[in-house]
């Protein structure tokens, strides 16, 4: 993001000047994080979340990289390195509860800068290729998840691997060889622990790489902001060190402080407790579900109990990817030119519809397949997909909109609901919303 009032930054210590000189990584700092990094002055705190979720990685790969010093990918030891790990290395009860219990707070916040991004239009031009790089980071946690829930090697573990990489055996022609590809083998054993523990290692610091990606992506059009208005003075910005550098310092100790809340006191609430029970082919567990974490797309995909056309497994893994690929779309899904939905009545309607839509789903996906779960899954998967298929963009055309402010600045000076801006300054005029 580039202003012309951003001052070329200069290292003032003669050390820092040096290195600068040879290797401009003082300056990428500053132009990344520091004070040459111009942001949105009136950012609300859902934008500690992607910080969040950059400090969750973090801890994920630390704890991670230990625990695979002491983890043995063997269908034989896998149950017992893991005992080995909570009952005989130093601290090892912590580094496994603080990676199993970080996995379900990356995803939390992830989710919550995910749904803050649909709030405020954050996936509108010209972030569109901000808001994709955040969905391929997604898939690559849920493909990182899904390999690290399994190396545990308990009953859980085990059952879920057969679910999962059976749903593969859908897909016509190549469905049997891809599963066959992933197991290693005709059914989960130890060659599919070694496969996913190397790429359940390997994983997260390619997740690392993208969100690199992702936010040199979003320095080039800058932040977006709760009033959907670009920055256009210099009046607009402050620099993102120390004001928000502050704020996302406070986020973070929230953060840290809940999740040692839940690693020290409730370190398996959100975990299955048949997974502390060594894997056994000959026995399957009274009901075999995901992390909490996949509930949502386990629903949709347990919401097809009919052939029609195609077998019904299939309809269920197509409608499963297509609830993540249907986001990649959404910036053409939804062309209205305002993009908070602060300004946008009857959008807030429907967008917490849709929260409440996917909580359902996730709770039927935790659920037994059975009545009414199953039926109450297969309503919430149709609005899902109608919401972004009809609902968003019948909106664009005939939602009367909010007045815009003329700038951030005004916004933030004057109250929210300022005098509208023309449409060219990323506003509509009350002609226009008429």
């Amino acid at each position: 993001m580039s202003f012309p009032w951003a001052e070329e930054y200069r290292p003032k210590h003669p050390l820092m000047r040096w290195l600068d000189e040879r290797l401009p990584l003082p300056r990428l700092v500053h132009g990344a994080v520091g004070g040459g990094y111009p942001v949105p002055r009136n950012l609300n705190y859902f934008w500690n979340f992607g910080v969040l979720a950059g400090l969750a990685l973090t801890i994920q790969i630390v704890t991670g990289i230990v625990l695979a010093m002491h983890y043995t990918p063997s269908g034989d030891m896998a149950f017992n390195s893991v005992e080995h790990i909570m009952r005989d290395v130093n601290q090892g009860w912590l580094l496994r509860y603080a990676h199993a219990n970080g996995a379900s707070f990356f995803f939390i916040v992830t989710y919550v800068h995910i749904f803050r991004g649909m709030y405020y239009g954050s996936y509108k031009a010209p972030r569109e290729l901000v808001w994709m790089l955040g969905l391929v980071i997604l898939l690559l946690m849920m493909a990182t998840a899904f390999m690290g829930y399994v190396l545990p090697w308990g009953q859980m573990s085990f059952w879920g691997a057969k679910v999962i990489t059976g749903l593969f055996s859908a897909i016509p022609l190549v469905g049997e060889s891809v599963q066959k590809w992933l197991l290693g083998g005709y059914a989960p054993d130890e060659a599919t622990l070694n496969r996913f523990f190397s790429l359940h290692y390997l994983l997260p610091f390619v997740i690392a790489g993208v969100v690199i990606l992702h936010i040199w992506a979003l320095h080039i059009p800058g932040s977006s902001n709760p009033t959907g208005v670009e920055v256009k003075t210099a009046e607009d910005t402050v620099p993102f060190h120390p004001y928000y550098t502050a704020k996302d310092g406070f986020g973070a100790g929230i953060f840290l402080i809940l999740l040692a809340f839940v690693t020290f006191f409730l370190p398996n609430y959100l975990g299955h407790a048949d997974n502390y029970i060594p894997a056994n082919p000959l026995s399957t567990p009274a009901e075999i579900v995901p992390e909490w974490y996949f509930w949502p797309f386990y629903a949709i995909l347990r919401s097809f109990t009919s052939d029609f056309l195609l077998p019904a497994k299939l309809w269920g893994v197509l409608a499963m990817f297509g609830a993540i690929l249907l986001l990649f779309f959404l910036p053409w899904l939804d062309p209205s030119p305002v993009r908070s939905g602060s300004y946008r009545p009857t959008f807030r309607w429907f967008f917490w519809i849709l929260v409440g839509d996917v909580l359902v789903l996730g709770y039927c996906g935790g659920s037994p397949p059975e009545e009414p779960f199953v039926m109450i899954s297969q309503l919430a998967t149709m609005y899902y997909f109608a919401h972004f298929l009809i609902v968003l963009p019948i909106l664009s055309w005939v939602e009367k909109t909010e007045p815009l402010p003329r700038s951030i600045s005004e916004s933030v000076l004057h109250g929210e609901h300022a005098e509208a801006a023309p449409a060219h300054l990323g506003g509509i005029s009350p002609a226009a919303a008429e």
